[in-house]
C-alpha cells in the first residue's frame, strides 16, 4: 500500500482585473435606469462597506480569469500537474466542464473535473484534492477558480422589493484564484491538517441564480441574482462558529494558536461579527470585501495571498480557512503553511 501523504500548499495566487466600478458608480447607474424608484444614495456602501468591485476585461471568460491566476501559481511552484480541479460558482458553459477549457488554455495534459458549491467551491476542491493526495492517487493538484458574477447584475428593476432581492449582485466582483497542492510526508506537520464541513440544505431557496438548469433552461427573463439577504444572514447566524473550534480541536489546536484566519466575506459588518464571535484578535484577519467586493470562491485564496504579502503569515504559520456559501454550507480547513 502507498504510504499516506499530507497535502502541502505549494503556491497561492489570485488575479484581480484592473477595471473597477465604485459603489457610487453602481448607485448612479441604478438611479439613472430606475428614476421612478427614488433609490437612496449611499445605500450599498452603508449596508455592506463595499467601496468598489472588479470587472473582467472585455471578452474574457470565467476560464480566462482562472488561467491568469493559475499561470502565476505555476510560476511560483513549477512542475507537472497530475490533476486539475476547476472550482467556482461560475462557469463558461454547462458542458463541457470548465476545467477542460482551463486545461486547454494552460496546455496541460492531465485528468480534470469541476467542483461546484457556490462560494465554498475552492475550499471544497481543496478538500477533494487533499483526500486524493493523502490516498496516494495524485502528487500535485492544481485548484483553479474564475468568478464572473458581473454578468448577473440586474440593472433594470421592477420595484424596490426586486432591488433588495437583487442587492447581492451589486457587491460581487470578478476575479481568479489558484492553489497548488503537493504531496509531502505525513510525519511532517505542514499542509492541510484537518477540516470539517456541514450543510443545512433546507435553506437553499434563500439565494439563487436560477438559470441554465432544468428550472430555467433558457434563462427566460434573464439570469440575475435572487437572494433574501436577511434570511441568509439568519441561517448563518443559526450555524454559529462552533465548527471552527471543533476542527481545531480535532488536530490538537485552539483559536488562540492561530496566526491568521481567512473568512469568506459578503459584508464588512458580518466579517467583524464572525471575528468577534471567534474571540479573534482582528489583527489576525484581513478585511478584503471593502476594497475588492465579494469575490465568491476567490475570497479565501485572496486573503491568504494578502496575508503573506503583508507578513502576517509565512512558513510554519497556523491558518484557518472559514468558508460560507449559499445552499447553505459552512467549511473550516486548518492548514500549516
Amino acid at each position: 500500500m502507498t504510504a499516506r501523504m499530507r497535502a502541502r500548499v505549494a503556491a497561492v495566487a489570485t488575479y484581480l482585473p484592473e477595471e473597477r466600478r465604485s459603489a457610487a458608480e453602481t448607485e448612479e447607474r441604478l438611479r439613472q435606469e430606475n428614476p421612478e424608484l427614488a433609490l437612496p444614495a449611499g445605500l450599498v456602501r452603508r449596508l455592506t462597506g463595499v467601496e468598489a468591485v472588479h470587472l473582467r476585461p472585455e471578452g474574457w471568460q470565467t476560464s480566462d480569469l482562472a488561467v491568469a491566476a493559475a499561470r502565476t501559481a505555476l510560476a511560483e511552484s513549477p512542475g507537472p500537474v497530475d490533476l486539475l480541479l476547476f472550482a467556482s460558482a461560475s462557469q463558461d458553459l454547462i458542458e463541457p466542464a470548465t476545467s477542460h477549457i482551463v486545461s486547454a488554455k494552460l496546455g496541460l495534459d492531465c485528468p480534470v473535473m469541476d467542483v461546484k458549491n457556490a462560494c465554498n467551491s475552492v475550499i471544497n476542491a481543496l478538500e477533494v484534492a487533499e483526500a486524493l493526495i493523502a490516498g496516494g492517487r495524485y502528487r500535485r493538484v492544481l485548484v483553479a477558480s474564475g468568478e464572473q458574477p458581473s454578468h448577473a447584475v440586474r440593472w433594470r428593476l421592477r420595484d424596490k422589493e426586486q432591488f433588495l432581492r437583487s442587492f447581492a449582485g451589486y457587491t460581487m466582483s470578478d476575479g481568479g484564484a489558484a492553489v497548488v497542492l503537493e504531496a509531502a510526508p505525513a510525519e511532517v506537520e505542514q499542509g492541510i491538517l484537518g477540516s470539517r464541513f456541514v450543510a443545512h440544505s433546507e435553506h437553499w431557496p434563500v439565494g439563487t441564480l436560477p438559470t441554465g438548469g432544468s428550472v430555467n433552461p433558457h434563462a427566460e427573463g434573464g439570469s440575475y441574482f435572487d437572494m433574501d439577504g436577511a434570511a441568509l444572514q439568519r441561517a448563518f447566524a443559526e450555524l454559529g462558529v462552533g465548527l471552527v473550534e471543533e476542527a481545531l480541536a480535532e488536530v490538537g489546536h485552539t483559536v488562540d494558536e492561530l496566526d491568521f484566519v481567512a473568512v469568506h466575506q459578503v459584508a464588512a459588518a458580518y466579517h467583524d461579527t464572525i471575528v468577534a464571535a471567534l474571540g479573534l484578535d482582528p489583527r489576525r484577519s484581513l478585511l478584503t470585501v471593502a476594497e475588492h467586493g465579494n469575490l465568491a470562491s476567490v475570497t479565501l485564496p485572496l486573503q491568504l495571498e494578502r496575508a503573506r504579502e503583508q507578513g502576517l503569515v509565512g512558513p510554519g504559520s497556523l491558518v484557518a480557512l472559514v468558508g460560507l456559501a449559499g445552499g447553505i454550507s459552512l467549511g473550516v480547513m486548518v492548514v500549516r503553511l
